[in-house]
This record gives structure tokens, sequence and C-alpha cells, in this order.
């Protein structure tokens, strides 16, 4: 008859392999010799409902139930008499009797019949008790290790590292360049939802603009501070009830707030090789810098988030600090009525003083700042959508679209659109491989005060990641910008990239 465990607690057995995996978990071995009651605890046979009194092994049972309190079944009031038993198990539930024994001793409880066969048994089962003492002193001492040697009982700090080779190909020739970026994040919790975000950033890597004349070809992992150390994001996220969630901070972006609907593109050291293939640039490339955000979930299929960022928040001078400057202003309602399907519209109002940069950086000069380096406004609207067609295919994109004004006293306006679309195959040739294909038109002016820009460019991305170990991965890939800066005059640009990342 199988002997459902445990002395005082009643839990479901594990068997011999599972003893074997050097996995088993503290908590598991420390439930097999608990001696604390807990809720419910069977405390007669009776109570066990697949086992009545003309079982063979019903008076011994009894006996060990509700005499010594142990062999207690399993949490839903069965014993599954009829189960084999390993020896790990037997041991088990031997240790549990052990321990509920030797407390009966001192109370008279124990006659001299049960401590000679519970010795017998001791000695008959004497390495399978010896494996669990083991096992629990090995497993206490590296827990004991851990916390001693643990960065800190409330950060976290967590790294990432990138090695980029970059070869690019245009009208004007151009170098293979190979360059670095490295992040370190300290993720501070003080009541266990809660975290203040500190990240340090270093890097040399090339935004590539420079040499092509266009945002259109800017890598998404560009980073360029000399490799001197600066403070990348500063801000505190914390949960307000059960539903809600509010950030506030002197440093962070848009999509620190706002959910992206771009599962494999949206980060730099992990997704999109481009900067113009990661997300919407209308909603989530406009100012950042500091001020608050505020995420409320409606109902178990609609979120609702709204962020306001000044970028020269702390800059006390006239024309700038925390409402006076550069800000952008948004909300966005999120569906997801389920885990594989997501859809977000996007509204965002920004205000830039004197060097407008209406697409983040990803498209041509002319759409960046249609009425040159005077105070503009803009409203973007945004619609993203993610939705996992299978386990191993994920399609997205967005469009986007903008109006912009002059606030120079011209009335100069312009209209902006954007659209992109992507598709990932995952695990494919190894688990945890991504090759993804994306491409659509970065922003370009289609109309307004001085016209629609002369063509249309197209960007269109291919990349492979590839997993080496769970915290190393390399992604090739190749990126082509066909009419640069929306001229067919222009030659296509292409650039090659090679980017290794380490996780940690």
């Amino acid at each position: 008859m199988a002997m459902a465990l445990l002395a005082g607690s009643t839990i479901e057995s594990v068997n011999a392999n599972e003893f074997s995996n050097a996995d088993l978990t503290l908590e598991q071995i420390s439930n097999y010799s608990s001696d604390s009651n807990t809720q419910g605890q069977v405390t007669s046979v009776n109570q066990l409902s697949d086992v009545s009194p003309t079982d063979w092994a019903y008076e011994a049972l009894r006996s060990l139930v509700e005499r010594y309190g142990c062999i207690v079944g399993y949490p839903d009031r069965t014993f599954r008499g009829n189960r084999a038993l390993s020896r790990f198990e037997f041991a088990a539930g031997l240790n549990a009797c052990m321990q509920s024994i030797e407390r009966l001793i001192g109370t008279g409880g124990v006659t001299e019949e049960d401590i000679a066969a519970l010795r017998r048994l001791i000695a008959e089962f004497e390495t399978e008790l010896a494996a669990l003492g083991a096992r629990v002193d090995n497993l206490e001492g590296r827990v004991a290790f851990l916390e001693d040697n643990q960065f800190s009982t409330t950060t976290k700090l967590s790294g990432e590292v990138l090695f980029g080779l970059v070869a690019q190909n245009n009208e004007v020739g151009g170098q293979a360049t190979f360059s670095n970026r490295a992040r370190l994040s300290l993720d501070t919790s003080f009541t266990g939802r809660d975290r203040l975000r500190t990240r340090l950033a270093a890097g040399n890597v090339p935004g590539l603009q420079s040499l092509s004349g266009s945002d259109m070809t800017r890598l998404s992992f560009a980073q360029n501070t000399g490799n001197n150390v600066v403070l990348d994001k500063l801000f505190y996220s914390t949960p307000l009830g059960e539903r809600s969630r509010f950030v506030v901070g002197t440093s962070f972006e848009i999509d620190d707030v706002f959910d992206t609907y771009t599962p494999f593109t949206s980060s730099g050291g992990a997704g999109a090789l481009a900067r113009g293939t990661r997300y919407n640039p209308f909603i989530y490339r406009q100012n950042s810098g500091g001020g608050l955000g505020f995420k409320f979930q409606l109902s178990d299929q609609f979120d609702i988030s709204t962020v306001y960022l000044a970028g020269d928040a702390s800059n006390p001078e006239s024309g700038n600090g925390l409402f006076n400057g550069d800000f952008s202003a948004g909300v966005q309602l999120g569906f997801n009525p389920s885990s594989n399907f997501g859809l977000a519209l996007s509204y965002m109002r920004s205000y830039f003083a004197d060097t407008p940069n209406l697409t983040g950086s990803t498209g041509s000069p002319f759409t960046n700042r249609p009425f040159g380096n005077v105070p503009t406004t803009s409203d973007n609207f945004g619609v993203q959508t993610s939705w996992r067609v299978s386990p191993n295919v994920n399609v997205a994109g967005w469009v986007g679209f903008a109006n912009a004004d002059a606030q120079d006293g011209s009335g100069a306006n312009a209209d902006l659109f954007t659209w992109n679309a992507n598709v990932s195959f995952i695990d494919v040739l190894r688990e945890g491989a991504v090759l993804t294909v994306a491409g659509g038109q970065p922003p370009r002016v289609t109309g307004g005060t001085f016209g629609s820009e002369r063509d249309s460019s197209f960007i269109l991305e291919g990349q492979y990641r590839y997993p080496i170990t769970r915290n190393v991965s390399i992604t090739p890939g190749v990126y082509a910008i066909f009419n640069p800066n929306h001229d067919s005059r222009n030659g296509t640009e292409v650039v090659g990239v090679l980017r290794t990342r380490f996780a940690f």
C-alpha cells in the first residue's frame, strides 16, 4: 500500500528520480520533515475518502494516523493505497514518523516494542535517511552562500554589453566599424512590488547618419558617449492599488510607460537592427526626460496609459523647465483580448522649442523639421498591433499619422505619415532563435504648406537572432533604405550588422 507522506503536513509524494534531481528545492525537502499543522489536517483515518474498514491495512493505517499523526494522506484527503511506493518515499514517511515519535517519547506514549521496531526500520533505511539529511544540509549551505554573497538585499544588478560590427555601403563609401555599448541597471525595491531604476550607460556606437546624410540609416543601438559613463535612466515605479501603476522620474522614455506591441523588434539590444523598425516613432520617439506616467487596468482586456515628459525639465532658464520647454504628453488605450493578440490606439501631443525632431531621428531632414529651427507642435496618432499567429509565428506593425504646426506666427503646417510591419519566426533551427523580416515607409511629409516630399523611401530589414547560450546571442542581419530621404535620385543605402549581446 502506498504511503501518503507526512507527519503534520500533506503534500504530493516525490519519486526516486525526483530525489536524484539536483534541482530539488529546499522547500520540498523542508516539507518532508515539517512538523507544523496545516489547515484541514487529517486526524482520523475515516477522513480519508478512499480508505474503508475492510481494507487489509486499515488498522495499521489508523494507528499511524490517529496514534502517531503521520502518514496522513494527500491534500485532497485521499490515501491512494494501490499506488506503488519507492524507498525514498517510504524513507520520507519514516522520517516524519520518527519526528512524531520523538515528541511522544517524553510523554510516555510510546512502548518499548514501538521503539524496537523503529530502530529496525532506521537501520534498514539508513542510506535513504542519510541522503535526505545530506540534501537538506547541502541546500542550506548553498542558500547561506547566496545570502552572504548577494549584491544587495533590496537591489538587483543586471547588465547588457553589445559589440557591433557594422559595414555600410553608399554613394560616398564607408568604413567597416567595430564598436560597443554597455548598460548597467540597478533595480531597487522597497516593498517587493515597486522599482527604482538607475541605469548607467557608456558606448561609442556611431549613428551612421553623418555619412549617409539621413537618419533613416541610424542603428537601433546607437549611443556614442565617447565611452564615458552617463546616467541614462532614473525613475521610480510603484503600484497604486491593485489595478494601477504610477511612474515618476527625471530621466525615462515613453516606452517605459506605454506598451509597444512590437515584441520582437522593440529592444535596441535584442530586437531590430535599424532604429526605424523598432516601433512607431510618432508615439514612442517623442520627447523624453523628466515627468510622470500612469497606467490603469480598466478590465481584463482593456488598459489605459498616460504620460507627460519634459525634454529639459531641470533647466531653470526661460523657455525651459518642466512646463515651458520641450514636452510630450499622450494617452494610449490598449486592447488585449488574449495573450496572443493586442491592439493599441495612441495620441501624443509634442512641443519642440527651437530644434524640432518630429520623427525621433528616423526620417529625412525635412520630415524632422519641415519649418526649420522654429518652435513646432505636432499632434500624433498611432495604431499598433501584435498577433501571435501560432507558437512559432508573430506578426506586428503600426500606422502613424501626424499634423505639425509652426509656432513662429507663419501659420505653416505639415502632414506626416509612416507605416511598418514585421513577421518573426520563433525557434528557427534552435530553441530561442528568432528570424525577423521587417519593412515599411519611414516618416514622410505627405502634404501641407510646402507640399509633399519628392518620392517615398522604404526600409527593409532581415535579421536572425541566434542564442549561443542563455546569456550570449549573436544577430547577423542587413537593412536597406530605398530612395533615401524620400528622393529616388539618391542611391540605395545598405547596412550590414553583426551584433553580439552579453546579458547578465
